[in-house]
C-alpha cells in the first residue's frame, strides 16, 4: 500500500530558503556555508534530507542508474519519498530548510511536492562564488565526473558502497574576529558519470586478501575466499592457516581488521562483515 504524503502537514511557519545554480557549479560544495549564514539546520540536496552534517532521510539521486531517474529522485516525485521526508521533518520539528536546485522551477517543484511553505528567499550560486570558481567546478565535473555531497564520508560510505568516494574538509575564515567556517564533505563519482560505469571483480578482493596474508607473520596462507555482494556492501568468508606459536584469536582479529581497512581504502566498497575460520596450523621447521 502506498503511503499518502497528504496526511502529514509540515509546520506552516517553516522558513524555506532556496540555493540555485546550474549543475556542476559548486552548490553542494557551498551548501553548508549558505545554510550556516542563514541559520538553517536542514538541507534538501539531490534526494537527501540532511540535518547538521547527518543524513536523516531520503536516498541520494546520485545513486540512480540513469539521468531520468536522477531527476525524479531529486524532485521527490514518488509519494513514498515525499512521505518519508515530510514525516522526518515533522518528527524533528524542523522550522527552517534550504533547498538546492538547478533552477527556480526545480526548487519550487520540490517545495510543492513536499508540501512546504513558499520560498522566502533565494540565494544564487553567483552570489557566493566567482565565475572562475564556477568554471573550475564545471571542469572537474565534466573531466573527472566528481560530485559533492555535503556530509562527512562516514555518514554515507555504507549507502555508496562501490562508488569512488573521498573525504573533503573545508576551512574558511572571513576575518580576524569572525567565527571560522569548518565542514566536512564527501566526493563521489556516480554510476551515470560521463566517464562511464565501472566494476571491480571478486578476483581483485581475493588478491588483496591473499597479498595481505603474505605480509602477516601470523597467517601462513589462505585456503578459501568467498565474496558475497549486497547493495549495502560485501560479506566475506575466508579460511586461513595460522602459524603455530601465535595467539589464534588475536591473529584472526588483527587480520580481519587489516582486510576490512585495506579493502575499503583501495576499492571504496563497504565491507559489511568478514567471517574468518582457522582451518589449520602451520608448524615451522625448527632449525
Amino acid at each position: 500500500m502506498l503511503l499518502d504524503p497528504r496526511i502529514i502537514i509540515v509546520d506552516p511557519k517553516m522558513k524555506v530558503y532556496a540555493f540555485v545554480g546550474p549543475s556542476g557549479t559548486g552548490k553542494s560544495y557551498r551548501a553548508q556555508m549558505v545554510a550556516s549564514e542563514k541559520g538553517v539546520n536542514f538541507i534538501i540536496d539531490d534526494g537527501l534530507l540532511i540535518k547538521d552534517n547527518q543524513v536523516v532521510a531520503g536516498n541520494s539521486a546520485k545513486k540512480a542508474p540513469t539521468k531520468i531517474e536522477t531527476v525524479k529522485k531529486a524532485l521527490f516525485s514518488r509519494p513514498e519519498e515525499q512521505f518519508e521526508i515530510k514525516k522526518t521533518l515533522r518528527k524533528l520539528k524542523a522550522d527552517n530548510i534550504l533547498i538546492l536546485g538547478t533552477s527556480d522551477g526545480m526548487v519550487q517543484k520540490i517545495q510543492e511536492n513536499l508540501g512546504l511553505p513558499k520560498i522566502c528567499e533565494t540565494v544564487y550560486i553567483n552570489d557566493v562564488a566567482t565565475e572562475e570558481e564556477m568554471q573550475t567546478a564545471r571542469r572537474i565535473r565534466q573531466t573527472e565526473g566528481k560530485h559533492v555531497i555535503p556530509v562527512p564520508t562516514f555518514e554515507i560510505r555504507k549507502d555508496f558502497s562501490g562508488y569512488l568516494l573521498d573525504p573533503l574538509q573545508v576551512f574558511k575564515s572571513k576575518g580576524k574576529n569572525s567565527k571560522p567556517y569548518i565542514s566536512e564533505k564527501s566526493i563521489i563519482r556516480p554510476t551515470f558519470s560521463y566517464l562511464g560505469n565501472f566494476k571491480i571483480s571478486d578476483t581483485v578482493f581475493r588478491q588483496i586478501i591473499e597479498y595481505l596474508a603474505t605480509k602477516t607473520p601470523a597467517i601462513h596462507q589462505t585456503n578459501k575466499v568467498r565474496i558475497d555482494n549486497y547493495p549495502e556492501g560485501m560479506c566475506i568468508y575466508l579460511e586461513v592457516v595460522i602459524v603455530y606459536g601465535f595467539n589464534i584469536l588475536q591473529a584472526l582479529h588483527d587480520f580481519k581488521s587489516k582486510c576490512k581497512r585495506e579493502i575499503e581504502r583501495l576499492t571504496t566498497m563497504n565491507v559489511e562483515s568478514i567471517d574468518i575460520v582457522a582451518k589449520g596450523l602451520y608448524m615451522p621447521e625448527q632449525k
